[in-house]
């Protein structure tokens, strides 16, 4: 069963709950849950999911393209699921390709962000929301997903623009949710248990990106919302092969 799958079937598993909830709150007045179970379903009540606007991110610069809706859940982040990993992702293509499968509703799988050679980062979900990018529902619900366009196997992939684009917008998402800037904290796709992913790779350089990362982190703190509209999408450019 696919990780799209597990997802729709756990929602599904969800609704059914809420419905009994609701009827036996109806029927006796009262429901005692627990706490978990109530962080779980809270954002699905009316009048308590996070306001939102179209085209809004989370990260100053960054360009906002919308993934497929079935390659993510909704959710109300971390108010109802702790946000505490970064999981870095190498696409095994380029950055057009990356876009394009995201919103592919067929894909069934989806990062949060993505990190092109020159430094560009598209968003594609909002960071308050579960993308289907781990290959584990646990990680999917507790973690953000950056993918890097490039090859695992070629070192030339990973420039100088990527790591520190990309080390800025780690920096600030444990900013902003106090994640510890540590290789525990900040852990590769093929760290994450249960999945069969090899990526980032061996040509990714860990102690370098850390670096960079904790160098961002200790900069002197700046507004992480942009100010103003997001950056429109433009059409996209025919994918240069290497």
């Amino acid at each position: 069963m696919g990780e799209a799958e597990q997802e729709q079937q756990g929602r599904r598993g969800i609704d059914r709950r809420t419905l009994l909830i609701g009827g036996a709150a109806a029927a006796f007045g009262t429901v005692v849950l627990a706490r978990d179970e109530l962080g779980r379903l809270w954002w699905r009540l009316p009048g308590v999911v996070k306001k939102r606007k179209e085209g809004e991110v989370d990260a100053p610069g960054v360009q906002w393209i919308a993934a497929s809706d079935y390659n993510w859940r909704r959710a109300d982040r971390p108010d109802d699921y702790k946000i505490d990993r970064v999981v870095i992702h190498v696409v095994q293509g380029g950055y057009d390709t990356a876009l394009r499968v995201f919103k592919d509703p067929s894909h069934g799988a989806a990062a949060h962000y993505v990190v092109r050679k020159d430094g560009h980062i598209a968003q594609m979900i909002r960071e308050l929301d579960v993308a289907f990018h781990a290959g584990n529902k646990s990680y999917n619900e507790r973690s953000i997903g950056i993918e890097h366009e490039g090859f695992v196997d070629k070192k030339s992939s990973f420039t100088d623009a990527m790591y520190a684009a990309s080390a800025r917008l780690t920096a600030g998402i444990c900013r902003r949710y106090d994640i510890p800037v540590d290789r525990e904290h900040i852990v590769g796709h093929v760290e994450v248990p249960g999945t069969d992913h090899t990526d980032p790779g061996p040509y990714w350089d860990w102690d370098r990106y850390m670096r960079l990362v904790r160098a961002e982190r200790d900069k002197p703190e700046r507004p992480e919302k942009p100010t103003g509209s997001a950056k429109p999408e433009k059409p996209e450019k025919p994918e240069k092969k290497d």
